[in-house]
């Protein structure tokens, strides 16, 4: 886990600059995914969506978590007990707000996803508290 803060775009894989996302992203999804922003609890579009499939990063499209491991952990976020794969995510030290937290983030374009806490279901005890502006669904 690293401790750094605020995104540095030139150490992940996708780059763009800040015109580039500001286009392709919506200004709530620049706000989360760009700039570590949180949009409100049980407002996102996929806090309670129950469809199987795919969430896939906003920012990149890299597939992150499946829709098998999502669950209603009632904090009104989608939340997820693990990612597709380990290494799709970053997580960082986030000592923002006098709290002490692990941010999660795409490891391929560097877009803030959400938090993860250690009160999640088995079999990974973990629940990765995920932003909907910062994810998108593929059907499947």
């Amino acid at each position: 886990m690293t401790d750094v803060h605020p995104t540095d775009d030139a150490r992940y894989p996708v780059r763009k600059t800040d015109a580039e996302w500001r286009a392709q992203l919506d200004p709530m999804q620049y706000q989360v995914a760009r700039q570590a922003g949180t949009e409100r609890a049980f407002s996102g579009k996929y806090w309670d969506h129950t469809q199987p499939g795919t969430y896939l990063c906003v920012g990149c499209g890299t597939p992150l978590f499946d829709a098998s491991t999502k669950f209603d952990a009632g904090c009104g976020w989608p939340s997820y007990f693990e990612p597709i794969d380990n290494d799709v995510v970053e997580r960082i030290v986030d000592r923002s707000h006098g709290m002490v937290r692990v941010e999660v983030r795409c490891k391929r374009c560097g877009s803030h996803l959400g938090h993860v806490f250690e009160d999640g279901p088995e079999p990974t005890g973990e629940r990765f508290c995920i932003n909907s502006a910062s994810i998108d669904f593929k059907n499947e």
